[in-house]
């Protein structure tokens, strides 16, 4: 029996449909990965939990929104038709006994012209020399889905018995496919949608990433908060959870009697005598760092050095170890090695000196320019 071939071209496609379900599906994607992210940095649970829920939601609405059309097609019976190898091709699936086989057949309908038709199914390996190409094969395929093609492997022996006597002409080409590629404009409108529903979300939350929220969780934490900030015509104090300064005003200096004392005074008055790690007094600043809560470092109390003994050890390393003259100065108080330390850095052109004092103000060791 000879069966003459023609052409038919697929059904078109619900661009409508395909357009809805991928702006959807893009914004989707777009809002549940911006709420996750978002909800993460600003540690809002039901912002992160949402966008965890959200994607297997719109999952389920769309499996249960198939279910009619799956059913439907359930219940149609499949046509039955006559085909034959043009080609075919093994794309996979090599390591098992059943292997991916591209196909390409004409099909031959009684009720419509044949047509080319190019698919994946598997079959077995020991199978395979069954369908070589010329070889005609009986197929299946629902009736408004022609390219959804199947080939039958047991067939009834009234069909079996069709398709050893039949001989078909090749169709020609293009074959259709069994999956209608995507269109561009589905793609474009999917990303799009995407982007729309992620900016969306991180608008949305703008102000708690970017503005006070922001600063409200960073708080204190990330930043010392100033206790108190104080000026006057003579000097500026400035007193943090971390550390402390006094700032002298022009003309003055920690050298002048009794300057040093009532800095240190101005600090430590309405206080809980808060522990020090490291004084430095320069000419017109002092700089007081505090010991953080908690802290085994060696640590002093900011009344205890002897600052009244200060100007006088300034003024031996200004003139007894050869630094010349003009000179910078510098006095570290610390206690790192145990024992309360005054320690004086002086400069000059003569080049740099030091010496200690211990807690009492009495030198303990001199290190002449050099």
């Amino acid at each position: 029996m000879t069966i003459t071939t023609g052409t038919v071209s697929p059904p078109a496609r619900s661009t409508p449909v395909a357009l809805a379900r991928g702006i959807l599906t893009g914004a989707v994607i777009g809002a549940s990965s911006a709420a996750v992210v978002v909800g993460a940095l600003i540690e809002s649970v039901p912002l992160f939990a949402g966008g965890l829920v959200l994607p297997v939601a719109y999952v389920l609405l769309v499996l249960l929104a198939d279910v009619p059309r799956l059913a439907r097609e359930a219940a149609i019976t499949p046509h039955t038709a006559l085909a034959m190898v043009e080609s075919l091709e093994a794309v996979g699936g090599e390591a098992t006994s059943d292997v991916a086989v591209r196909f390409d057949l004409t099909v031959a309908p009684e009720d419509v012209p044949a047509y080319r038709v190019a698919f994946k199914q598997d079959i077995n390996l020991v199978d395979l020399a069954d369908y070589r190409p010329g070889v005609v094969v009986v197929v299946q395929y629902p009736p408004d889905r022609p390219w959804r093609v199947r080939i039958v492997r047991r067939p009834t022996p009234q069909w079996e018995e069709r398709a050893a006597g039949a001989r078909l002409d090749s169709a020609p080409g293009p074959a259709m496919v069994s999956e209608t590629p995507r269109s561009c404009a589905v793609g474009l409108v999917m990303l799009l949608a995407l982007l729309l529903a992620a900016g969306g979300v991180v608008l949305g939350f703008r102000a708690d990433l970017f503005g006070e929220g922001a600063a409200a969780r960073s708080g204190s934490s990330d930043r010392p908060a100033v206790s108190s900030s104080s000026s006057s015509s003579s000097s500026t104090t400035v007193v943090s959870s971390a550390s402390a300064t006094v700032a002298l005003g022009p003309g003055q200096s920690f050298l002048d009697k009794g300057e040093l004392r009532k800095a240190v005074g101005s600090l430590t008055k309405g206080t809980d005598g808060r522990a020090a790690l490291t004084v430095v007094v320069q000419d017109r600043l002092l700089s007081v760092v505090y010991a953080p809560t908690g802290s085994q470092a060696p640590t002093f109390d900011l009344d205890s050095p002897p600052y009244d003994r200060v100007p006088d050890l300034v003024e031996e390393a200004r003139t007894g170890l050869g630094v010349g003259s003009p000179q910078t100065w510098q006095v570290t108080v610390e206690r790192l090695t145990g024992s309360l330390t005054v320690r004086v850095g002086v400069t000059g052109p003569g080049g740099t000196a030091s010496l200690e004092a211990d807690g009492d103000g009495t030198v303990v060791r001199r290190t002449a320019a050099r």
